[in-house]
């Protein structure tokens, strides 16, 4: 008998990407949980054989029963929609509260053997305090619980995913057309040479970590960290990878941190601070207290992923821009 994946938001970027993944292998019956079980890719998936399942993450008792029979959960919060209705402060209390009320409806599912947590690096701890950036602290407060609770700890994987190539949709990330000099540039707060770990395309890659995640569990667990990464670069180089990509002319204009929190209130402190902290920190910044699993532990050292070009190739620009 197969055994069950639940997928908490399957129809969002990770979670259908962990699915697709699944589906491949025909390995699990697949559970995802959404919202709304009547949009068009719910619909998408239950065509698939997928079970379709509607949840609340604000409420324990709706996951508890969505997670029944489960062995295999994937857990993720959405700091973004909170952040964007109610500022940062409102939306980490948010955040943590979803978070949390996962992991205790996880730890209550009896036949649980393996729990993906998808969450951040602790910037508090790696910079003495300096960088409590928001969309990392909510998360954190949900591992400092679930290492709290030794039996759930002892099924959880942390599974850390680093840089969104498709981030550069954001206003904060995108690139700005200069008309007088018929090319483009893009304002940030750190240096041109930052270290930068990439997921690549997002979609047609986080899923092939989260599902080797579950088919290594003797390398995955107990509480292991994985960093998700296909590549190594820097912020300039990805910068010139889209202007290549794009047949642009681009350059990378380092500004600081107030005047670029101040072109965009709130979103640019938000991603300003998370671009200082790379900087100062830099090859420190995905570092795990007890040492990282990487893509060769879990057997994808030779996986053909969508890296960065390929990646900005598939986006629309016609439309971001």
């Amino acid at each position: 008998m197969s055994k069950l994946l639940t997928v908490i938001g399957g129809t969002g970027t990770q979670g259908l990407s962990l699915i697709n993944e699944a589906l491949k292998d025909g390995k699990y019956k697949i559970r995802a949980l959404t919202r709304n079980t009547n949009s068009s890719k719910a619909k998408a998936l239950a065509s698939k054989g997928v079970e379709v399942v509607q949840a609340d993450i604000n409420d324990k008792q709706s996951l508890v029963r969505a997670f029944e029979g489960s062995h295999a959960i994937y857990g993720i919060t959405d700091f973004f929609e909170p952040f964007g209705a109610h500022g940062p402060q409102k939306a980490i209390e948010i955040e943590t509260a979803q978070g949390i009320n996962i992991a205790k409806a996880a730890a209550e599912t009896s036949t649980l053997e393996h729990y993906i947590w998808s969450t951040l690096p602790n910037a508090g701890k790696a910079t003495n305090g300096k960088y409590m950036i928001p969309h990392f602290v909510a998360k954190n407060n949900v591992d400092d619980y679930i290492r709290s609770d030794k039996s759930l700890l002892a099924k959880t994987t942390f599974l850390w995913i680093t840089w969104y190539v498709n981030n550069y949709q954001y206003p904060v990330f995108t690139p700005i057309y200069v008309k007088s000099s018929k090319s483009y540039i893009q304002l940030s707060p750190a240096a041109s040479d930052v270290p930068i770990k990439s997921i690549g395309s997002p979609s047609a890659n986080i899923g092939k970590f989260a599902y080797a995640i579950l088919n290594k569990p003797d390398i995955s667990l107990p509480g292991k960290t994985v960093v998700a990464y296909t590549e190594e670069t820097t912020t300039g180089k990805l910068l010139q990878d889209w202007a290549e990509v794009t047949g642009n002319k681009a350059s990378y204009v380092q500004t600081n941190l107030e005047e670029f929190s101040a072109i965009w209130p709130g979103w640019g402190l938000e991603m300003g601070e998370m671009m200082k902290l790379w900087d100062e920190v830099r090859e420190k910044s995905w570092e795990a207290p007890d040492g990282a699993v990487t893509k060769e532990d879990l057997g994808l050292g030779n996986e053909k992923f969508v890296d960065t070009k390929a990646a900005y190739a598939e986006m629309n620009w016609a439309e971001i821009l």
